[in-house]
């Protein structure tokens, strides 16, 4: 790659990291990101989906290729220390997002440069909004397939804490669903002191927290996989008062639609259920907030997209991760466009931390040891994961555009 590109990336990667800005907030980025497109030449549309922005490059006969990068950073205080910290307040780009764009800035630049050697349509998209799984059906809904060539491929990446200058990749399902929850549990109220005369919403959740435990444990078979988490419980303002109302906020992880549809019927019986036995006097509330479909990589774009990723970080340097509990709405793109998707792990974490790693396995059980997305230590290296990063989207993309 070439040196000054290089070191271009770095500089607005840092910039990202230094202002993350969160979902359907990404205005700076996505001016950013305008400003690229436009330079490099591109047919440019900004504000689909709100904010996000989308780029084409048409380069004569052959596929169409998308390309997509998300650009929403997380509501997190950033703790790494680094010196290109966050400086907003409450918000860090815990996720990577700020790799994901100024990966994919890097490839659209490199594919611009080198159009003599390729014929095809170049389909960039950078998201907004995948925090909350909603980035991707406002696209659509913003008829992005109307504004953009519908593609024959879907490609993206997601930086992760797997060594620097390693890929996961896998066909079939990749990612989990997700579904979550909002569950309203009413009481009623009273004096702490008195809790006699009153229902107690705080205990009427927190059974409900300990039981739910048991939809995974006890309900789904162990050749399946299921995540129930309760990520939230939210009652009462003060130490001697007794609430009307509790909430707990859930999140749900599948990739089965039967195993979905049966650990969501499961919640809702036990949140009634231990409700009727504290003697609420009406029922909880469910309410269904953001979802999304697993992420499932089609097997032969994978073997297509596998070969030419070899050539980047070698055959024996692409790994298969294993079944991704994190979930993503790239799928819905996808979807969008009924092409197959390809989507893969970038490796961001030092490889000096698996120097003793003997293979796959050793490498999966460090990285569950390292500070990994969405935790306030996560700093992907920049070296070399921006370099392997641009590397790998150029070569997926180039796997369908035809040579000239």
């Amino acid at each position: 790659m070439d040196e000054a590109l290089v070191t271009r990336l770095k500089g607005i990667y840092e910039d990202l990291h230094r202002h993350p800005e969160l979902s359907f907030e990404e205005h700076r980025t996505a001016g950013i990101v305008t400003e690229w497109l436009n330079d490099l030449g591109l047919e440019v549309r900004a504000g689909l989906g709100e904010t996000g922005v989308v780029g084409v490059l048409r380069n004569g006969p052959g596929a169409t290729v998308l390309l997509r990068a998300d650009m929403d950073a997380l509501p997190l205080q950033e703790a790494t220390g680094l010196p290109y910290a966050s400086e907003v307040d409450g918000v860090a780009h815990g996720c990577g997002h700020d790799v994901h764009v100024t990966c994919l800035l890097g490839a659209t630049a490199t594919l611009v440069a080198t159009k003599a050697d390729w014929s095809g349509t170049l389909v960039v998209v950078f998201q907004p909004a995948e925090e909350v799984l909603q980035g991707a059906s406002r696209m659509l809904a913003d008829d992005l397939f109307e504004q953009v060539p519908r593609p024959d491929v879907v490609l993206g990446q997601h930086v992760a804490p797997l060594p620097a200058g390693v890929i996961g990749l896998r066909s079939g399902p990749s990612f989990a669903a997700t579904n979550s929850l909002r569950v309203t549990m009413y009481g009623a109220g009273g004096h702490g002191s008195r809790p006699e005369t009153t229902i107690d919403p705080v205990v009427m959740a927190a059974a409900t927290v300990l039981r739910l435990q048991g939809v995974v444990a006890r309900e789904v078979a162990a050749t399946d996989v299921a995540v129930v988490t309760v990520g939230a419980l939210q009652a009462g303002t003060k130490s001697n008062i007794i609430p009307d109302e509790a909430q707990l906020l859930m999140s749900v992880r599948t990739y089965d639609p039967h195993v979905r549809d049966s650990v969501r019927a499961g919640i809702t019986r036990i949140v009634n259920a231990e409700a009727q036995a504290s003697g609420a006097t009406r029922e909880p509330l469910v309410e269904d907030l953001e979802s999304s479909p697993a992420v499932v990589n089609d097997a032969d774009a994978v073997a297509r997209v596998h070969h030419a990723l070899g050539a980047v970080v070698g055959a024996d340097r692409i790994v298969d991760p294993g079944l991704v509990t994190g979930s993503e709405d790239v799928g819905v793109l996808a979807a969008g466009a009924d092409a197959p998707l390809v989507f893969w792990l970038l490796g961001g974490a030092d490889p000096a931390h698996f120097a003793e790693a003997q293979g796959p396995e050793d490498i999966q059980r460090i990285a569950a040891d390292l500070p990994s997305n969405h935790s306030p230590l996560f700093a992907p290296v920049q070296d070399p994961t921006l370099e392997v990063g641009v590397s790998a989207l150029v070569a997926a993309a180039r796997a369908w555009l035809e040579a000239t």
